[in-house]
């Protein structure tokens, strides 16, 4: 994947075959924690959902590489590594830990994350892409609106897979802390306001329904501290 600095990203990627991938609320848990601790260094997240079988993350690049330790018996020597490969370093981890607890081998996640530019620097988007195996984004409207597009996509995955009726009902995604519901540290909220993005209750057309205001309950949820990676 190629990422360039000061650009938003929609980054996703599914369970091999579309298989399960998060199988109990700590698994959901600690993924989070693990997309806390690798991406922090990277990112600011705008939005993220991750759905029994695969995940969403919107978020704009900050940098697309760091220093660190280098994690070689006896090298305290420091080191440059990319997004890329601490993504490929959360996906590793939390592959290897699902594959003890359940007992499986193999692949845990496609071999290929994807990520799409949301505001390029040409200023133009295609009408459509596909994020293969689960569902299509139609752009109908201005190139202003793409970010408001996917940020709608993300956070209603879990009512147009019937998992829940509104979005708020879905403990894992954004949406609980944009709510301010909880508080998990995640969210860059001063990154949301930038770019003027709102939550709204369904997929309609922008627009066509009020966002999501603060009457909604509250969830009987919490998250971990956060974890070393990896």
């Amino acid at each position: 994947m190629k990422f360039e600095r000061n650009h938003l990203y929609h980054i996703y990627n599914q369970g091999n075959n579309r298989e399960r991938v998060y199988y109990t609320k700590q698994n959901y848990l600690f993924f989070i924690s693990k997309i806390r601790e690798c991406f922090s260094q990277y990112v600011d997240i705008l939005a993220w959902c991750l759905m029994p079988n695969h995940f969403h993350l919107m978020v704009y690049i900050k940098s697309t590489e760091t220093v660190v330790q280098s994690e070689r018996e006896n090298d305290n020597s420091m080191i440059k590594r990319s997004l890329n490969n601490s993504i490929a370093i959360l996906l590793r981890s939390y592959t290897n830990t699902i594959n003890r607890e359940q007992g499986r081998t193999g692949s845990l996640f496609r071999q290929k994350t994807k990520a799409v530019c949301l505001d390029p620097d040409n200023g133009f988007m295609p009408a459509w892409y596909t994020v293969t195996g689960l569902t299509k984004i139609n752009y109908q409207n201005d190139d202003s609106q793409y970010p408001q597009m996917c940020f709608n996509y993300i956070h209603n995955n879990p009512v147009v897979s019937g998992l829940v009726k509104d979005i708020s009902s879905w403990e894992y995604s954004s949406v609980p802390e944009l709510l301010g519901l909880v508080e998990t540290n995640l969210i860059n909220r001063k990154r949301v306001e930038e770019f003027g993005l709102k939550l709204y209750p369904s997929d309609e057309p922008i627009g066509s329904a009020d966002p999501i205001g603060s009457y909604l309950p509250q969830l009987p949820f919490s998250f971990p501290e956060q974890e070393h990676c990896p």
